[in-house]
């Protein structure tokens, strides 16, 4: 976790450095010094990261270590920050003012400054000696802390390598069957059927079937069901089971074939074995099982199918994996046969057959925790086993009242068993996807997600390769999120049909409690009706569910001073931006309002302090008359969501240069001052053009060639169209889907001067 903030830091640091910046740093007395020493010990500490993160999960030692690099990585991201912003925002001030437009500016004989923003963003010269001694001070600090962290990892002796061997462990798979087995019969016969049918796709030898899904779903105990399925084995002439796991290793996988059909081979000459395979298969019907097959480099695959395939018509390879790329590797996703959740009938007999007890002659008492406790399953075998083994030796009914009741309990006593396959797959991401995974705890279980939403998210914090523009940290995210799906870690995927590009999510529960174990004091979600006491010191991520009024808020949420993430979901927001504004760090804040929940009716100048801001949604705050001057010093903000701030009637948005996503749907009467200038935004969703003279013109839209998507123009009335504002969307490539609105207007002239994109 702590992997992507040293990555992030260390491109900080070396942005810095530039002469755009490095200028600045230059000034302040020892910190250029210090600076290289920073990068120095984080790229000692990166070196090590990934075996650190490994062993962290049963090493308790590795975990306070990676927390304190944690918390001063956090620090260290938050001085950088601030003072990358204070120099770029006082270049863009001076460039302003050299282009006349002091509309941003308030100038005095000796001083030039933002109206809105804290007194350390301003430039006088006895501003900027404070600002620069009190960056000094912070990043010696900083610096101190960094070299005693680097020193105390030589205590763990850490690996320096890039993939650690020390994964927990695979237990190594058979094809012997389960003692007894429940479900899984639709499924079965579906893969015997394509197992025996002697057509296969240009009579391909051999045929492989991929049997895909996540960790715990029973993949090996479904192959090994149709292993020794009658049917299946006097229909091959050679049956052979390997356990793949991870690394890939053809020769390994090589021997272990040989040694299936019944011989051996002391040989590690690939070309040796890969000649003994084919005189043991030619001509014979076998049956291959490649049981959880990982990573394998197509090169690989290519090289172990070739003997394969002197096998006779009607050969079949099996594969069991957690990798949807893995079928599309081997060319075989037509034949893939994706494993779902199992129904809750056959979780239920999981469960109590492991837990030792006749489902038949179970109490009502017993009968009635038991159900709510296999529905936290939600249709994962390996939980309803092990939860099952957990009550086996629990025979009085208040032990199964208190697995009911006390659910952190209940995941330290099975998180062994039950999380080991999702750590496998968890470890087998790279740091910035974990960190993108992680992150989605930070909203409660059943949560919809969507992409383009969870990419803006990525994004504010950070996540998203900060070496690249934003333009190409949005094609990351995708990736990112698209990996996820694919190891399954995201269900329920549907794709918006009418929101061209984007799609829909859930995350199973299972995943959602083993991302919390993850996180456990990073993100919290907070029932405010059902207070507790928790540590705000490490809590960087917070979501407040069911806030009112009446709750205590100014009690608490100030305390936690190193918010990065402010969500609020179904509560009443009102006495939550009061208080805000005390949270310096936050870099995502959501005050969005749903239901019938109290919402804002303003936003207070303060605001304009939050300089790390980088997405904010105000969504739903239908009250909302106006948005404060002090939103223009929000110089990092990338994203705005307005949605159904119907009582809006003017935003000015020129100062806002980083913006990239604009929301504005349902904002029929919203002008957008100054949106001409936002030549990089990416996205608009709404667009209304007012009558005559006022408010949003067309040609506003004629430089913004960035936007991507999809755009609905509103035209009321009879907008002016200006001699210039001819092809005012011809150069937009990047848009998907174009609507337009009239209510009336002259549709013809206005058509004629849109002239779309020609593709």
């Amino acid at each position: 976790m702590a992997g992507i903030l040293v990555d992030v830091l260390l491109e900080r640091l070396a942005t810095i450095t530039l002469d755009k910046v490095g200028g600045e740093f230059k000034l302040v007395t020892g910190v250029e010094k210090k600076v290289k020493s920073l990068t120095r010990n984080l790229e000692a500490i990166q070196a090590v990261l990934e075996d650190a993160e490994q062993r962290q999960v049963t090493e308790a030692t590795v975990r306070r270590w990676l927390s304190e690099l944690t918390e001063v990585s956090f620090d260290m991201d938050d001085v950088l920050d601030e003072w990358i912003t204070e120099v770029l925002l006082k270049q863009q001030m001076e460039k302003q003012e050299k282009q006349g437009e002091n509309a941003l500016i308030v100038t005095t004989k000796k001083k030039v400054c933002f109206p809105f923003l804290s007194s350390c963003f301003c430039f006088g010269q006895v501003n900027q000696l404070m600002l620069r001694h009190d960056i000094a001070v912070r990043i010696k600090d900083l610096n101190e802390r960094v070299a005693s962290i680097a020193k105390e990892k030589q205590d763990f002796s850490f690996q320096n390598i890039t993939r650690v061997s020390e994964l927990p462990e695979r237990q190594k798979t058979t094809s012997l069957p389960n003692v007894k087995t429940f479900g899984r019969e639709k499924e079965k016969n579906l893969i015997v059927g394509k197992l025996i049918s002697e057509n296969s796709p240009e009579n391909e030898v051999p045929l492989v079937i991929p049997i895909v899904g996540m960790g715990g779903m029973g993949k090996t105990t479904l192959a090994q069901l149709v292993y020794n399925d009658e049917i299946v084995q006097s229909h091959f002439d050679k049956r052979i089971w390997v356990c793949v796991s991870d690394p890939f290793e053809e020769i390994k996988i090589s021997k272990a074939i040989i040694e299936g059909l019944g011989t051996s081979k002391d040989s590690n000459e690939l070309q040796i074995l890969m000649q003994c395979i084919v005189e043991l298969i030619k001509g014979k019907k076998f049956l291959l099982v490649l049981d959880d097959v990982w990573s394998p480099k197509l090169s690989q695959w290519e090289e172990l199918i070739k003997p394969l395939r002197n096998g006779a018509t009607g050969s079949r390879v099996l594969v069991t994996t957690r990798k949807e790329e893995v079928a599309t590797l081997m060319k075989a996703k037509t034949q893939m046969i994706p494993l779902k959740e199992l129904g809750e009938a056959f979780c239920l007999s999981l469960f109590y057959y492991n837990a030792d007890m006749d489902e038949s002659s179970v109490s009502k008492e017993f009968k009635d925790i038991g159900l709510v406790i296999v529905k936290r399953c939600n249709g994962l075998p390996l939980a309803a086993k092990t939860l099952g083994s957990l009550m086996r030796n629990k025979k009085k009914i208040h032990e199964w009242q208190a697995v009911l009741n006390s659910k952190t309990w209940e995941l330290k006593e099975i998180q062994q068993d039950v999380f080991r396959p999702l750590l496998l797959s968890y470890h087998d991401l790279t740091p910035a996807t974990k960190r993108c995974l992680l992150y989605c705890v930070t909203f409660p279980k059943d949560y919809v997600y969507d992409r383009n939403h969870l990419i803006e998210l990525w994004m504010s914090q950070d996540y998203l390769n900060a070496k690249g523009s934003i333009e190409k940290r949005t094609v990351v995210g995708q990736n990112y999120f698209d990996v996820l799906v694919m190891r399954s870690f995201f269900q329920d995927v549907e794709v918006d049909d009418e929101n061209i590009g984007n799609i829909a999510c859930k995350i199973h529960d299972i995943v959602h409690d083993f991302l919390q174990y993850l996180t456990e004091n990073e993100c919290l979600i907070l029932d405010a009706s059902e207070r507790r006491d928790v540590s705000t010191d490490k809590v960087h991520h917070l979501t407040l569910v069911h806030a009112t009024e009446s709750d205590s808020l100014k009690s608490f949420l100030p305390s936690y001073k190193k918010l990065r993430t402010l969500i609020s979901i179904d509560s009443s927001i009102g006495p939550i931006c009061e208080l805000i504004v005390q949270l310096k760090c936050l870099r995502t804040l959501n005050l969005s309002r749903r239901g019938w929940y109290s919402g804002l009716e303003e936003i207070p100048e303060t605001i304009g302090g939050l300089i790390h801001l980088r997405y904010l949604d105000l969504s739903g705050n239908e009250d909302l008359k106006e948005l404060p001057r002090a939103m223009g010093s929000l110089y990092n903000l990338q994203t705005l969501r307005l949605v159904g701030c119907c009582g809006l009637k003017k935003v000015d948005v020129r100062r806002l240069i980083n913006l990239r996503h604009l929301y504005v749907e349902l904002c029929g009467s919203l002008n957008l001052t100054g949106i001409e200038k936002l030549t990089d935004l990416q996205r608009l969703d709404w667009f209304v053009v007012g009558d005559g003279d006022e408010g949003n013109k067309l040609e506003d839209l004629k430089d913004l060639n960035q936007l991507q998507g999809s755009l609905s123009i509103m035209i009321w009335g009879h907008p002016n169209m200006a001699e210039n504002a001819a092809a005012i969307m011809v150069n937009k490539a990047h848009l998907l889907q174009l609507s337009l609105e009239f209510n009336p207007a002259d549709e013809g002239e206005i058509m004629n001067g849109l002239k779309p994109h020609p593709a």
